[in-house]
């Protein structure tokens, strides 16, 4: 009875039960907005699984043109690395400061530009592919050769040409899980000359004039993290699936490859270039193709081909292309919100350098001004939980330890023709450990350094590339 002999004396039993009725509704409105602008996690699922739990649509993918994407570090990558082998987060990220900066760099040069940070060794790196593959976390296997042998591939959308090492090693090969293919054993297998077209497109392709022994093309590609495969340009048959295959496939078959390559067999590469995959496969699939980053390295996703059952719900957007870099994938990024409120960013920062959507990229990249505010409004939102350490380009981290549940800001970016992606919670937060979970956001050196839509922010959703018309799409729940 107290709490109602506050109230105005002069309700009548009907008033009151009405303006009980408005506080209800009111409250109700108020958790109802909260719960829709914020994510609640288990704290538990945080953490990673030592099992293989690939979705159930997985094993109904379209046979026609699709491959499972797996972590190359999860427990989905058959045989299994020995723990040894695995980077530790630190490491992960400092592979990925390297590519970025990298990336960085070679868009300066490209563009002549006086602001290539000359006393930073990461950009001073050899940036030939403007790309550090040992950084790339994501896995498909294709067929190659004939008799047909299966390789495990990195892909990768900010490179362009296919490679795969190949015996005999002249020189040198990194440990791999498949066995290293051999030329000789195919009967599809044949060097590219010289003279030919081709050959000539390696220099746009890897940013290195190609070479030549006994009349056979030599290609050469170093990556930022000084990585690199050396070895014949030459013509394949390449299995994508036992329905899709495609004769004089060109690639790199490696000879001498050394770098950070976690197991795989090479990469596969789906830039915009014409000797990368898409482009090679266009006749058929009209340089389009879609896939899926797993939530968890426990999960699986997908890499798609063509148009072929492509949902309705994929919203699309406009593709760029940014000057100097040709082979990326540009976007136009005009907003960003947290816990549902647009922050106040003008859309001339976020546009100052130019942007890009890379695969290969773990942490997205903002201007400084645009992470400042992005940083600033997720703090805010964050205060009931304590802070925690940094882990190297990431700092805002909290400790939940002491936490079963925690709540978090939902977070969304705005692209041109009113493009909104919300970001799954798994790709708002990097999990070092219960005791260190962190702002998956960093920011570039300045506001004219190119943002990067990196894949952890990717994580669930269905991003798909359509060339022909220069669009690039999103769809939400994409790998289930």
């Amino acid at each position: 009875m107290g709490a109602i002999t506050i109230l105005p004396t002069f309700l009548s039993a009907n008033k009151l039960l009405v303006f009980v009725c408005l506080i209800v509704l009111s409250l109700k409105e108020g958790y109802a907005t909260a719960e829709a602008e914020s994510h609640t996690i288990h704290v538990a699922s945080l953490l990673p699984s030592s099992v293989c739990t690939p979705p159930a649509t997985a094993k109904g993918l379209d046979k026609k043109s699709s491959l499972q994407v797996i972590h190359k570090h999860g427990p989905c990558s058959q045989p299994h690395e020995e723990k040894a082998n695995i980077p530790t987060h630190a490491q992960i990220l400092l592979l990925d400061e390297v590519r970025v900066k990298s990336i960085h760099s070679k868009l300066a040069k490209n563009l002549g530009s006086v602001n290539v940070m000359k006393k930073d060794a990461a950009a001073n790196l050899p940036a030939k592919d403007g790309s550090v593959v040992g950084s790339g976390n994501y896995i498909v296997t294709m067929g190659l050769g004939t008799p047909k042998k299966n390789l495990r591939l990195i892909f990768d959308t900010g490179s362009d040409i296919t490679w795969t090492q190949c015996q005999p090693c002249l020189r040198s090969c990194y440990k791999q899980q498949d066995p290293i293919f051999s030329p000789s054993s195919s009967s599809t297998y044949s060097n590219v000359s010289c003279s030919s077209a081709a050959c000539t497109s390696l220099n746009s392709a890897t940013g290195n004039s190609p070479g030549c022994s006994s009349s056979t093309c030599v290609y050469g590609i170093q990556y930022g993290d000084s990585s690199f495969s050396i070895g014949l340009f030459a013509k394949e048959k390449l299995t994508l699936t036992s329905n899709v295959v495609f004769d004089n496939f060109l690639f790199g078959c490696g000879q001498n490859n050394q770098g950070l390559f976690g197991g795989a067999a090479g990469l596969l590469g789906l830039g915009r270039n014409k000797l990368s995959f898409p482009s090679q496969t266009a006749i058929k699939f009209k340089k389009i193709f879609s896939y899926c980053l797993p939530s968890s390295p426990s999960s699986t996703g997908f890499l798609k081909f063509g148009n072929d059952g492509l949902s309705k719900s994929v919203k699309f957007t406009t593709l760029s292309t940014i000057s100097g870099g040709e082979s990326f994938y540009g976007i136009t990024i005009i907003a960003m919100s947290v816990g549902g409120k647009k922050l106040s960013i003008s859309a001339s920062i976020l546009a100052a350098g130019g942007a890009i959507i890379d695969s290969g990229t773990v942490i997205t990249r903002l201007p400084p001004t645009a992470y400042s505010a992005l940083r600033s409004a997720f703090r805010k939102q964050m205060n009931q939980y304590p802070m925690a350490k940094p882990l190297s380009i990431l700092d805002t981290c909290y400790d939940f330890s002491k936490y079963s549940t925690v709540s978090i800001p939902k977070i969304s970016l705005f692209f041109e023709k009113g493009v909104e992606v919300p970001i799954d919670a798994r790709g708002i937060l990097y999990v070092n450990s219960i005791l260190q979970v962190c702002l998956a956001f960093a920011g570039n050196t300045n506001d004219f350094d190119v943002l990067i839509y990196g894949n952890t922010q990717q994580k669930t959703l269905e991003v798909v590339y359509d060339g022909t018309r220069r669009m690039i799409g999103f769809r939400i729940g994409g790998c289930t």
